[in-house]
């Protein structure tokens, strides 16, 4: 019985941990693996060289805003029954961030993502669970997100000269809707433009 309650334990703290302080900031944040949130197998698992030059954002308009493990959870479970459906292989984003103020992993930092057309191999995609067309999502959430890369810049997926985009900038669409997109065009790394027009994807890309 004893072991048995050692074994849970131990599950327990791996499922649901947290990302050292970064460099940048003194936040920490939860990161729910993808056992935790109930992640089917992937079937596509192609390695992703890092560092990336990209961080890409988006917001998922559908599900809308989560905000407890178990709300998110399900919407982690939908979007990859959706995406899986759509022949990806897997959910598409490689971090997901909730309104609880918690990471859950997508395909994580050493996999390459379905999420922005012909940067996908150039960048990590970062998904904001909700519809930001209209509002802002809560401060927490925010400031997850900005901890997450930071703490991808420190563990080197991330390169520390980053470009910071919109999904609507790699591809036509609304995402990460009007809201969002204006908040993430005042931080730090933010490259405005399509990225037809930078010069570093038309290189990498060719």
């Amino acid at each position: 019985m004893a072991l048995q309650l050692i074994v849970q334990l131990v599950s327990l703290i791996c499922a649901v941990s947290a990302f050292p302080t970064t460099e940048n900031s003194d936040a920490t944040f939860t990161l729910h693996d993808r056992a935790s949130w109930g992640a089917a197998a992937a079937n596509d698992t192609r390695q992703l060289a890092t560092p990336v030059p990209y961080v890409v954002l988006h917001h998922t308009y559908i599900p809308g805003a989560c905000n407890t493990t178990q709300e998110c959870a399900a919407s982690m479970r939908a979007m990859q029954r959706y995406h899986m459906g759509l022949g990806w292989g897997d959910i598409g984003y490689n971090f997901c961030v909730g309104s609880d103020g918690a990471v859950y992993e997508g395909r994580g930092w050493q996999h390459i993502g379905i999420h922005a057309g012909k940067v996908n191999s150039l960048s990590i995609g970062i998904c904001l669970i909700g519809d930001w067309r209209f509002e802002l999502p809560p401060p927490q959430q925010l400031a997850t997100t900005r901890a997450l890369i930071s703490s991808l810049v420190s563990r080197g997926a991330v390169s520390p000269q980053h470009r910071l985009v919109g999904h609507r900038q790699a591809t036509p669409t609304e995402c990460p809707g009007d809201r969002l997109f204006g908040e993430i065009s005042t931080w730090d790394h933010f490259a405005a433009g399509d990225l037809k027009t930078h010069n570093m994807v038309n290189k990498l890309t060719k």
